[in-house]
């Protein structure tokens, strides 16, 4: 479908809302977006992460799916949320060694178009977290739009690009072994152990989740303030 290009996110879910040939993705757009001034100590965030078959948005599908509230003064584990799907394509090999999901786990369970309801439920109203946003933004738009024929997009706090930000590379040096050496990860579990943040297990999506919702606070505690605009980090 086409979607009237609008110059700011509220626009865009003010033309969403009156698009949509889908009551779930009406109802999400209805509900607004958090507005762009928005202080970051007042917004109410959920934690986003999935595991899918493999990188490509338009080629993969997703497998998991964790989703974890949270604002800047504490994370609600009680209304942590997680499924298992049944992908559209085949589990290859490699995605199974990484996110350790097998055939056996997802042979009963539902697809996205069963539930997606619910996980635009939860991050209604909210500012989604992600660690690096061309995977969950990316892979829900185009599985959508291949189950609907319409996605939906919205916009996220990417902590992997926040980390970039922090930690700049180094400046260019005649010296390769230095630059090698000197480089910064920017992988969750690394990032999370410059804020002295326990190591979990990865590539489950709930923990994922809940460590990217823990890295943010993190990072917001060490870099930023409370009163910084929403618009300022968003993207």
């Amino acid at each position: 479908m086409t979607i009237k290009v609008a110059s700011s996110w509220d626009e865009y879910y003010q033309a969403r809302a009156m698009q949509t040939q889908h009551l779930p993705i009406g109802d999400f757009f209805a509900a607004g977006c958090v507005p762009s001034s928005s202080h970051l100590a007042d917004v109410d965030f959920v934690a986003m992460d999935f595991e899918t078959t493999g990188l490509s948005p338009s080629n993969d599908d997703i497998v998991s799916i964790g989703l974890v509230p949270f604002t800047l003064r504490g994370i609600a584990l009680a209304k942590a949320q997680h499924w298992l799907l049944k992908p559209q394509v085949p589990l290859d090999h490699e995605s199974v060694i990484v996110h350790g999901i097998t055939h056996n786990e997802i042979g009963n369970a539902p697809d996205l178009q069963d539930i997606y309801a619910e996980v635009l439920q939860v991050i209604q109203s909210k500012i989604v977290v992600v660690h690096y946003r061309s995977i969950e933004r990316e892979f829900l738009d185009q599985a959508l739009q291949l189950r609907l024929g319409e996605g939906v997009r919205f916009p996220v706090i990417d902590t992997m690009e926040l980390e970039a930000l922090i930690n700049p590379p180094p400046a260019p040096c005649w010296w390769r072994f230095w630059q090698t050496n000197n480089r910064v990860s920017l992988r969750l579990m690394d990032s999370r152990e410059r804020y002295h943040l326990p190591r979990y297990q990865q590539h489950h999506a709930l923990t994922d989740a809940l460590a990217t919702a823990e890295l943010f606070q993190a990072q917001v505690a060490w870099h930023y303030q409370p009163d910084n605009a929403i618009s300022t980090l968003w993207c």
